[in-house]
């Protein structure tokens, strides 16, 4: 099992936070275009809710086109929100995505646990290439929100 964990301080408010990170619609916005990363859910409800499928298309490596679905298993509206791979690239992936008010705006926690299939191949492919494709996802991201909603 892999870790990763992020933390990102906005000077936004709790509902801005929560209505941008809480539509599927948005994280386009904040996964690099080399992704290629296109939402593919027919139906999407407004508001996030336990159960809800999301479906996606992303071309990881090399541009060759995978499908992925995560379910949101946990919604604490302003909170916390988790989604947990279905079926994708990862034989593992748990999300959380954790809110905080602080002073002056709002605190964002991102911890991520995965596994990468293939065994101990699996281990060396995470090792020389998902790894660091995963920080430079959640680095792009950091980054992008900073443009969007600017530093704190």
């Amino acid at each position: 099992m892999h870790f990763l964990k992020t933390v990102q301080r906005l000077p936004i408010d709790i509902k801005t936070a929560w209505d941008f990170f809480s539509s599927p619609d948005n994280l386009k916005i904040i996964t690099p275009e080399k992704m290629g990363f296109i939402v593919t859910s027919e139906y999407r409800e407004e508001k996030m809710y336990p159960g809800m499928i999301i479906t996606y298309k992303v071309h990881p490596l090399l541009g060759i086109p995978l499908n992925w679905a995560t379910e949101i298993t946990h919604v604490e509206d302003y909170k916390y929100f988790v989604d947990e791979q279905r079926f994708g690239p990862y034989k593992f992936w748990h999300h959380q995505h954790k809110f905080y008010e602080i002073e002056g705006g709002v605190e964002m926690v991102d911890i991520l646990h995965y596994k990468v299939g293939f065994g101990f191949i699996g281990s060396i492919i995470n090792t020389l290439i998902v790894k660091r494709q995963l920080e430079q996802i959640f680095s792009y991201r950091y980054n992008k929100l900073e443009e969007i909603f600017a530093k704190l």
